[in-house]
């Protein structure tokens, strides 16, 4: 048995036997008053024991709610990056492919771009003949009227000045329509090299 304060609790049960095997005498008041009072100091050291066991008692309880607390909200911090990492990889993913299909786009942006250009110096190309070929009409036409002023009379004259004016007329307003769908052509590079560099800052942009 545990002591508290000096005092044996077995002290309570056993008695001392007479020498020579004789009768228990009845214990002394003094000796009663005595093992009462260690018992009642027992009493108040169990007492106090017992006070300081649910105090550390209690201390351990909160401290196992604290720390049940924390790991409950540890186990939430742990989930909600997990949710996280998992939107952070699904958007990777999302940029990977939005990347892959803007590299393809830009590939076929260029491809078209290449044949405006090709299809823009065949069309100047062209021009430059016909150009050329009017050119020569004209100077045809100056010197055929040039020779033809001496065999008409200057009746006829003006008629066929007029008539030249026309042919220059018609032939200067289809140079003037080749050259309206040329400008055409060029604003069409234009707006395909003005789409291109939007789509090219959009991704960049979005790549950040």
């Amino acid at each position: 048995m545990s002591k508290l304060t000096g005092f044996n609790v077995e002290d309570m049960v056993n008695v001392t036997p007479l020498k020579g095997g004789g009768e228990t005498p009845e214990p002394k008041v003094e000796q009663l008053m005595s093992k009462l009072s260690r018992l009642q100091q027992g009493k108040k050291a169990l007492e106090e024991e017992l006070k300081d066991i649910k105090s550390v008692s209690d201390s351990l309880q909160k401290e196992l709610e604290t720390l049940q607390t924390e790991a409950y909200r540890l186990e939430e911090i742990h989930k909600e990056k997990e949710e996280l990492c998992m939107n952070q990889q699904i958007q990777c993913e999302e940029s990977e492919q939005d990347s892959a299909r803007q590299l393809k786009q830009n590939e076929q942006s260029e491809e078209l771009l290449e044949q405006y250009r090709c299809e823009i110096q065949e069309f100047k190309l062209k021009q430059r003949k016909q150009r050329m070929k009017f050119e020569n009409q004209l100077h045809q036409l100056i010197e055929q009227h040039k020779n033809l002023h001496s065999m008409f009379t200057p009746e006829r004259l003006p008629d066929e000045i007029e008539r030249a004016e026309n042919t220059k007329c018609q032939l200067l307003s289809a140079e003037q329509l080749k050259l309206a769908q040329l400008c055409c052509l060029d604003e069409e590079l234009q707006d395909v090299r003005k789409q291109k560099q939007l789509e090219t800052k959009a991704a960049e942009t979005q790549e950040q």
